[in-house]
Formats: C-alpha cells, structure tokens, sequence
C-alpha cells in the first residue's frame, strides 16, 4: 500500500475524521447547499472559494487549485509529512497505529533518520539542563539572574547550558547514537580533521520546539564578549527549518487550546519571549532574527488573525523589514506595528516600565500603512522643499495600496498636516497617481480559463459528470469514450473499476492516486461549483461531448485511412479502405 500503511486504516481513519470538522478547526467555515466555504488558508483572497464536499469528503480551491482529503489538509496546514499528518488524525479520534510496512528501505532510512536526529535533539536537551543544574554553569546562571528570569520560567522554557564543547558529543556517543546521526541532528559539528564538538559550545541554550512539543534546534547565547556571532541557531536539518517555525509556538499552541488568544505578538528573539511570557503576555513568539516568510506567516495565521509586530526601538529604521510585514499581510493577516522607545527592545519595556507600560504599547500599535509612512517620513527634513516633494510622492503611493475610501481620506489628512500641502491638492495627486490593477470581486469563485481547446473540455466535463453523479450520467458506460490524456485515461479506468464491482464512485479516492497538484486533476474539481451537473444546458453541453470525442475518433480514423489508401498500390486492398472510408462518412453525417 502506497504510503506505508494498510489501506483499510487509512479508510477508518478518514471515515472517523469528518473533513468539515477537521477543517473548521483550522478555519471558519461556513455552510452554503450542500457543501462549506471559507477564505483559502493556502492563499490570500477576500471572497470565499475554497469549498469542502462533506459528501466525498474532499476540499478544493476554486481560486488556487489547491484539494485534496482531510490526510493532505492536514499535511498542508501543519507543513509535515504523510505519517506526522496520519497520526494527528489518528490521536484526534484516538485510534492506535497499526505497523508501517514501508514502501522502500529509503522510506524506511529516512523515517528511522528523523526518529533519531528527534531523540538525540531531545537527550542533547535534558544534557544542557542538567549542565545549568550541575553546580558548575555559574556564568549561565549569573546571566539569567541578570535578565530576572524565574526559575518556573526558566523550567518552562527548558533553558540550559553548554559547559564546553567537547562533552555533549561524548555524551551523545556514550548513549549509543550514530556519529552520523549525530552531526545531522545539528547539535554537533565535525572540525576539517573529524573531530566532533557542540555547535552550541559555551553558550546558553535555548531548546527550539516546535507545535508537536519536539525539540528540532538549538538557539545559543554567548556569555562574555567575542568575535562570534551573539545568538546562533543550529543548522537546517530534517527536522528544522528556520524559515517555518517560530520560537514559543509550543506554549501559543497550548494557550490557544486552553483559554484562546485573540492576537499574536511576534518578537525578534528569545529573550524577548521569554520576557513578555514572564510578564503575562503568553500569546507571544520570535521569528529568531530572520526575515519574515510565507510559511511563518501561515504557521502564525492558524493561530490568530491579528498580530503586533514588537522588534526593538530602532525598528522604524529598518526599511528592509517592510517586506516581511508585507508577508504577513498578503496572507490575510492583520498586521499593527508596536511602537517602544527609542534604543529599547521588548525586555528593556517591561523592565522598565512594567507589565501595564508594555501594554500601553501594545495598546498603541499602529497599522500597517501608518507604520510605512512612518518609516519614510524617518530623517528626511520636511522643511527642505526637495525632502518634502520626495517625501509627500513616496507617502502618496504608499497611501495608494488603502483600500478603504475613509482610511485613504484620513491618512490624506495627516500627510496634510505634516506638509503644509492642502488635502485639495494631495488628492488631486492620489487619484492622478497610477492605478493599481483592480482586485475584481469574484462572486461566483472560478478559476480563469486556462486555454484548453474543446476536445479537453469535453473530457474534463465528461469525467466530472460521472464522478459527480450527474443525474443524466449515472449509468453512462465510461469505456464508449476514448480518451489522450493520461490523467483522464487513468480517472476513466478508475470509474470503469468501480462502476463494474457496482460501487460507488468518489471523487475522493482520486487523491490516493494522484498527487494533490495534478493540474488536469484541479480543472476537473473546478467543474464541480454550483448547479453546474443539473441544469438541462449541462445535460445538452454533456452529450455533446460525447458526440464530440466520438466523432473526433472517427476523424481520426479516417484521416489514417485515407493516408493508407493513397499509399497503397494493391488494388483489392484500396478497395477494402474505400469500402471502410465510406462508412465512416455515413457515421459522421449521421451525428
């Protein structure tokens, strides 16, 4: 069985998992006939097209083309892998595994690969607490009193300590881990001459854990000054990728389940997590210092719609952070930056100021759009003709990207203020400014025509007829249609199968055959929105396609015929392709 795992528990398993409660506790759905809606989680979109068929129980895409079963939803919302994906479902209802019987020994090197790199992450863990523990970090220990972490803080967190750099690869040897194991964890590294020492070596440690509560990486902090980096993470593994994960989303995870959060807040680093948990605010995780990406923002979508963006004090100057804040935006997500004082980061706040002062912050947040102009406005002096004309033209176009017509006017209003230019004439020049490409609403949610000619089409429509079941198709025999494409041979092979055992067909069980992404597989869920199978057109346009496939094969045929009867000298035989041409004539001015 494809995937490793027998197929009767893959289908208890889904029949257990209803896609529309599974889904729904990701994101908002909402019944329209038979099926749901929701805004896309896999792409940002304003009017709802991704719909979920509790009838076949698949999802689909209208707008993206993204579909598949609840096994793949979750795969794609979690960024995991097939068997991580089954056994969510299977802990959410609670079955037990079954044993893997791998497809192949690289499946199964791979699987017994991340198993280990997960234990030797998690046994490197417990080594750096006992090291903090052990009566002999005591520069680990003066560091954390400096920053006031508590010790049911620190306990939280999992903080350690490496004491050097060469006991946790002994360490990790003696406990019987393969040395190659060993260095792909990330923990250790091997020097040009192949000795093995700690990444991590002499540095507080921050274990890296991700939603699943396994730790896949190693944040570190320096303790005195040196030419190396102050904070450094381990390696990209198996297990890590710096670029999808956010630090803390453990405890957000758990706050969500527990009491709920209505906003996320995103820090630069550790410390600043770790400060504002300590504080109160457990709705808070780091994007570790890196530029913001598509899947950190996904991953912070499942959690909140709304986040407050809190970097350091001299975040207003970084222009090229805007970019990421952008990210977060393109995703739908609500994004208000926290303004601090200037030169202080988060932990400085709350050190200063107090749970309540951080709060006034928070509070403050400013949006988006007001954050950017913010920032260009930042050392330009306005009183200087040319920094003013430079400034009011960048200001104009950021003001452009608002959709909002009372927004617009109000941010007109301030660049008003700001300039001394009349809110007349600013916009005058904002509605002189080029146009962006209009969003069109989509009221009905089709996929744009993707110039397939009318022979596709017609298979595309013959074939969703079927899988849909189509009142006017149900007992329509798939095998009288000829079809090219490989996608639409292999679905007509499917239906015949079933059609012939007198089962069911479900569009749903396309997904164990294909990948997800199939193109042609997409542009025939597309076929199935709305009232498109009951109409008397679509029982017109269906035999219609069947009579254009058919008399396509019979074109086909008389085009090779008539090639061979041109060729041919013998004449018994060029009477045998004429006798066979006229026949195909008849059939065709028959149709």
């Amino acid at each position: 069985m494809a995937k490793g795992l027998d197929g009767e528990f893959l289908a208890q398993l889904k029949s257990k998992n209803d896609i529309a409660e599974v889904i729904g506790s990701y994101v908002h759905l909402e019944r329209k006939g038979t099926n749901y809606w929701a805004c896309c989680p896999f792409h940002h979109e304003k009017t709802p097209s991704f719909s979920v068929n509790t009838l076949d129980q698949y999802y689909h895409c209208f707008g993206c083309g993204a579909s598949g079963d609840v096994i793949t939803f979750v795969r794609e919302i979690e960024s995991v892998d097939f068997i991580d994906a089954v056994k969510i479902l299977a802990e959410r209802v609670k079955m037990p595994l079954p044993d893997m019987n791998f497809d192949s020994e690289k499946t199964l090197e791979q699987k017994r690969k991340r198993d280990q790199i997960l234990k030797i992450l998690n046994a490197s863990a417990h080594f750096y607490l006992d090291n903090l523990n052990s009566g002999k970090a005591d520069a680990h220990i003066q560091y954390i009193l400096d920053r006031k972490l508590s010790s049911p803080t620190v306990r939280r967190f999992g903080l350690g300590a490496s004491l050097d750099f060469k006991s946790l690869p002994q360490y990790l040897l003696d406990k019987g881990f393969r040395r190659d194991d060993i260095l792909e964890s990330g923990a250790v590294t091997a020097s040009d001459s192949g000795k093995l020492t700690d990444a991590q070596g002499g540095r507080l440690i921050f274990p890296i854990i991700n939603a699943f509560d396994d730790v896949v990486a190693f944040g570190g902090r320096v303790l005195e000054k040196t030419d190396f980096a102050k904070y450094k993470n381990t390696k990209e593994t198996l297990v890590f990728n710096k670029s999808k994960n956010l630090y803390n989303i453990n405890l957000v995870k758990k706050q969500k389940k527990a009491e709920g959060i209505k906003n996320l807040v995103m820090t630069e680093g550790y410390m600043d997590t770790i400060s504002l948990w300590q504080a109160g605010f457990h709705n808070v995780v780091a994007s570790m210092g890196t530029s913001l990406t598509k899947e950190q923002a996904r991953l912070a979508k499942r959690y909140a719609d709304d986040v407050l963006i809190s970097y350091d004090g001299d975040f207003a100057g970084q222009k090229g952070a805007i970019r990421g804040l952008e990210i977060l935006r393109d995703e739908g997500i609500n994004v208000r930056v926290v303004a601090l004082p200037e030169g202080l980061d988060p932990d400085d706040v709350v050190k200063r100021y107090g749970t309540e002062g951080y709060q006034k912050c928070l509070d403050e947040a400013m949006p988006l759009i007001d954050f950017k102009l913010t920032v260009l406005e930042r050392g330009k002096d306005l009183s200087k003709t040319e920094e003013k004309r430079e400034f009011i033209a960048q200001a104009l176009k950021v003001i452009r990207e608002e959709d909002s017509a009372s927004v617009r006017e109000d941010l007109l209003k301030t660049l008003r203020n700001k300039t001394g230019v009349t809110y007349e004439s600013l916009r005058r020049d904002l509605e002189n400014e080029p146009q962006r490409p209009a969003e069109h609403e989509i009221k009905e949610p089709v996929r744009s025509e993707d110039g397939a000619d009318k022979y596709v089409k017609a298979c595309r429509f013959i074939l969703a007829s079927v899988l849909f079941n189509a009142k006017y198709a149900r007992n329509f025999d798939i095998s009288r249609v000829k079809f090219d494409n490989t996608v639409h041979n292999i679905i007509a092979e499917y239906i015949a199968l079933r059609q012939k055992g007198g089962e069911n067909v479900r569009a749903s069980d396309l997904f164990e055959i294909f990948d997800e992404s199939t193109p042609e597989l997409s542009a025939i869920l597309d076929l199935s929105l709305g009232d498109g199978f009951s109409s008397p057109e679509s029982e017109k346009y269906f035999n219609d396609s069947v009579k254009t496939l058919s008399r396509r094969k019979i074109e086909e045929e008389l085009k090779a015929l008539s090639a061979k009867c041109d060729r041919e000298t013998e004449l018994e035989k060029k009477k045998q392709y004429t006798r066979r041409i006229l026949e195909l004539t008849i059939q065709l001015k028959n149709f």
